[in-house]
């Protein structure tokens, strides 16, 4: 038997007003989906427990079957397990994004972009290269990711502030939003020396001259220390993979005994190696027997409110990684097909939310 879980991260939405009050899944076209849906078995699926901020790495936690409760710790450690970063136990690693921070009128600092602009891999090295460079002790260590998405692991961490994801304050002041509680005023001061790093750092300059956003700040969030959890792998007696442009995903099918599996092209953006995914996977599945194969672009398309993006994401979901692996899965013998979103990332709201998410099973 071979098991795929396919999974389109954000997918799910509320009816939107610019779409004539259809969601985005209603409005994209999906032969494959529907085919899943038509023979298969329906249903919505809680991935978020009372009391989580709905996201991605508690989402997709409760999807691999782990309950959040016993063994959530946060995003950062989960991304550090995918960089082949080993937290000692008193370790805390932070997401780190690269941002842009702009000024209103009242000279009031907002989240302009949380993706600084969709900074390249290439780009977003060179500036984080260049901070750990500057920022680096004892205590500190920077380390690049891949895009906007990058980590910061505090050795021997004296205690953890409370902080906010920046995709959930788009065009909002950062004032109110900025660590707070333990530890808060070293967080925030590391981020205040980052920012004046950036000020006219190289790679903004070019950045602006090319009319891009510049990635002027880091934000610091989604911290915790390692967790413990049980591979699947080994509880299961089974052989599995990941495929994932991003390290939270790569991150989690490791804790999970799930091979990383590396495909050219895959950005986590719209632009995405989709069928470079789709035959992964059917490769990786002659000799595994589970894969689970994430796409980030709907949920960036969410946060970007780009409703025109997201049914485009969803399309090309269905067309080049649904399509080709159901049609070509029976090869490889008895199958089953998991089709689903984490969680909704509603165009209207541009963040998550918790509400149940669709599903379908076919076999």
């Amino acid at each position: 038997m071979k098991y795929v879980v396919l999974l389109g991260d954000g997918m799910a939405d509320y009816p939107c007003q610019k779409l004539g009050g259809k969601t985005p899944l209603e409005c994209a076209l999906t032969p494959f989906l529907d085919q899943i849906a038509a023979e298969g078995t329906l249903g919505l699926v809680d991935t978020i427990p009372k009391g989580f901020t709905p996201g991605s790495d508690v989402a997709n936690l409760s999807v691999l079957g782990y309950n959040p409760e016993e063994t959530y710790t946060g995003r950062g450690p989960l991304e550090a397990a995918s960089m082949g970063i080993n937290l000692a136990p008193d370790d805390i690693a932070y997401r780190c994004n690269l941002v842009t921070i702009g000024e209103k009128d009242t000279q009031l600092a907002y989240m302009d972009d949380f993706t600084a602009g969709h900074i390249s891999s290439s780009e977003a090295r060179e500036i984080i290269l260049d901070i750990n460079r500057q920022l680096n002790s004892s205590q500190y260590r920077f380390y690049p990711g891949v895009g906007y998405r990058h980590l910061l692991v505090w050795h021997n961490a004296a205690g953890s502030p409370q902080t906010t994801p920046p995709h959930d304050i788009p065009g909002m002041a950062i004032a109110q939003y900025l660590p707070q509680g333990e530890c808060a005023e070293d967080i925030n001061e590391l981020m205040r020396k980052a920012a004046d790093v950036l000020k006219d750092h190289p790679t903004n300059a070019r950045r602006l001259a090319d009319g891009k956003k510049p990635a002027n700040s880091i934000w610091l969030w989604g911290q915790g220390k390692k967790p413990q959890m049980i591979p699947l792998t080994r509880k299961y007696d089974f052989k599995g993979g990941m495929i994932s442009a991003v390290d939270l995903l790569k991150g989690l099918g490791i804790n999970a005994g799930l091979k990383p599996l590396h495909v050219e092209g895959a950005t986590g953006y719209i632009d995405t190696n989709y069928e470079g995914k789709a035959r992964m996977a059917l490769d990786a599945l002659k000799f595994m027997d589970f894969v689970f194969l994430h796409l980030e672009a709907p949920d960036e398309m969410g946060h970007e409110g780009n409703a025109p993006g997201k049914i485009q994401a969803i399309e090309s979901f269905d067309e080049k990684i649904v399509g080709p692996i159901l049609n070509n899965i029976g090869k490889l013998g008895e199958y089953r097909i998991l089709v689903l979103s984490d969680h909704p990332t509603p165009l209207d709201l541009k963040t998550h939310v918790g509400d149940p998410s669709p599903f379908a099973v076919i076999s």
